[in-house]
């Protein structure tokens, strides 16, 4: 049922009827009714037909969009072949000849008895190369005066819509305009990939640099699964399986840094899953003994991934990582792939400017111990070093005692030991040992010492480890006391 809308009642009264028709009115440029004093002042006075004159938009747009939502105008109805110009004059369109008009109507009459509209459109196409809209109105508005009801126009007007779509030169205006919009949004994207691309082949470029190292392994790999491919050699897939190293390093330095500093969480959510699956799928496969035509198809489809994931990374994630990525988490990324073993024979190269580079020295607060690999509060330390599973002693350089955990312990250590000389700490009889051990740790003959022993009916193991600094130079001697009861029962079985 169509919904009444008198033209003669002001815009106030008529939104507070139909609320809908602000956002109508809105989509056809009176913005001001958005605006509740304007509405509940100007829209008092005003309506429809006079706020169209004033702000330049013409009735016949606004006619043909209340009719699309339903809406059946009553009233003073306004002169339909009257359209404001932008100077704000009303001027006479020019009406199409009668022969034309004849013919729109009856394309429309055809519609509204049930004729398929691709069979309407074609002898509209071959008619007419465009139409104005107002031509349309007036065939509508024709229609009407002969007796066809609104309603019946109101229900046709999508499919007259759909006839004449794309016909219309206001149509071929916008479509030219959105055309323009679309192009340059193609440059501007096009641009974009462009910057990505050159950044990243600068950064490839660069020795050592973590880009240049990735690279370097895809290309490996590549060649490796080429190899395969043409000689089908089972003996390359150990070599191949070292792609687990390069999704390793993926996965610890490059996914987490996109989806937490960046926000970027495609890679991590989409590659990241592809990397395990493939990685899960050749080892899945080496473990079977049987390699026949299934298995080989299998053995296809994960090296075919694989191959894409190569494709991926080269022209998505490492794009991505290139145009994001500071200079500073560059060289973090650096210093941490030395952590990771060397996969498809490609060796970490150095990069001189991380490596030259002076790292930042960071302020401890307040009760914090500063350490390369975090900080800790003396409190935290405390805790942590008490909550290891093993009874730990530092010697230092000097030979004496530096430091015991806290709490029960096999081998005692009194607190009174403490910043004495260690070998005042054992008996006579293994003193000697200890000596030899202290001084083999100092001149570099060993690194660590291992001793097996039952203590009250449990088996204990006694290590002892060289503390050296990243230069190597000797700094004391850590001793680490474990009970290893736990490992008996868990491997043999037995009950302590």
């Amino acid at each position: 049922m169509a919904k009444k809308l008198d033209l003669n009642k002001t815009v106030f009264e008529l939104t507070q009827e139909y609320p809908e028709l602000v956002d109508i009115m809105v989509g056809l440029g009176f913005t001001e009714i958005a605006k509740k004093p304007i509405l509940h002042s100007v829209g008092k006075m005003m309506t429809i037909p006079k706020g169209a004159k004033m702000k330049n938009i013409s009735m016949i747009d606004v006619m043909t969009t209340l009719m699309r939502h339903g809406f059946e105008p009553v009233g003073d109805m306004p002169d339909m072949a009257s359209v404001t110009t932008t100077q704000g004059q009303e001027e006479k369109t020019s009406h199409p000849s009668a022969d034309r008009r004849e013919q729109l109507k009856a394309y429309l009459k055809r519609l509204g008895d049930g004729e398929a509209l691709e069979d309407v459109r074609a002898d509209f196409v071959r008619a007419f190369g465009e139409v104005e809209a107002s031509e349309i109105m007036e065939a509508e508005q024709a229609l009407l005066e002969e007796g066809t009801p609104l309603s019946e126009v109101q229900r046709l007007c999508d499919v007259h819509s759909a006839l004449f779509h794309g016909s219309t030169t206001e149509e071929k205006i916008a479509n030219a305009e959105r055309e323009v919009e679309a192009s340059a949004i193609r440059k501007k994207a096009q641009a974009v990939k462009q910057e990505k691309k050159a950044k990243t082949a600068a950064l490839e470029a660069i020795t050592g640099h973590p880009l240049y190292t990735f690279k370097k392994e895809n290309d490996a790999l590549s060649a490796l699964l080429a190899e395969f491919k043409e000689h089908r050699d089972e003996s390359l897939l150990p070599k191949i399986r070292e792609l687990s190293i390069h999704y390793a390093k993926k996965g610890d330095l490059l996914y987490p840094l996109l989806k937490v500093r960046y926000e970027i969480s495609g890679p991590s959510d989409v590659m990241w899953t592809v990397d395990d699956e493939i990685r899960d799928g050749l080892a899945s496969l080496v473990k079977e003994k049987e390699h026949g035509e299934a298995w080989n198809a299998r053995l296809d489809a994960v090296l075919t991934r694989a191959e894409e994931m190569i494709y991926k990374e080269q022209n998505i994630l490492f794009p991505i990582c290139a145009v994001n990525f500071t200079k500073e988490e560059w060289y973090g990324i650096y210093r941490d792939a030395k952590d990771y073993a060397a996969c498809f024979g490609v060796e970490q190269k150095t990069w001189e400017d991380a490596e030259n580079m002076v790292q930042a020295v960071a302020e401890a607060s307040e009760g914090e111990i500063l350490m390369p690999g975090g900080r800790l509060t003396i409190e935290q330390l405390i805790a942590l070093l008490n909550t290891i599973p093993m009874e730990i002693t530092f010697v230092d350089a000097e030979n004496i005692n530096r430091f015991f955990d806290e709490g029960p312990k096999v081998f005692k250590r009194p607190l009174m030991a403490l910043n004495r000389e260690v070998f005042a700490c054992h008996p006579p009889k293994t003193e000697p040992m200890v000596r030899q051990i202290i001084d083999d740790f100092r001149h570099g003959r060993r690194d660590f010492v291992e001793v097996w022993m039952e203590k009250g009916g449990r088996t204990m193991l006694v290590r002892y480890m060289a503390v050296r600094d990243k230069n190597g130079k000797y700094l004391g001697t850590l001793e680490l006391v474990q009970d290893m009861e736990f490992a008996k029962e868990h491997f043999l079985g037995e009950k302590a």
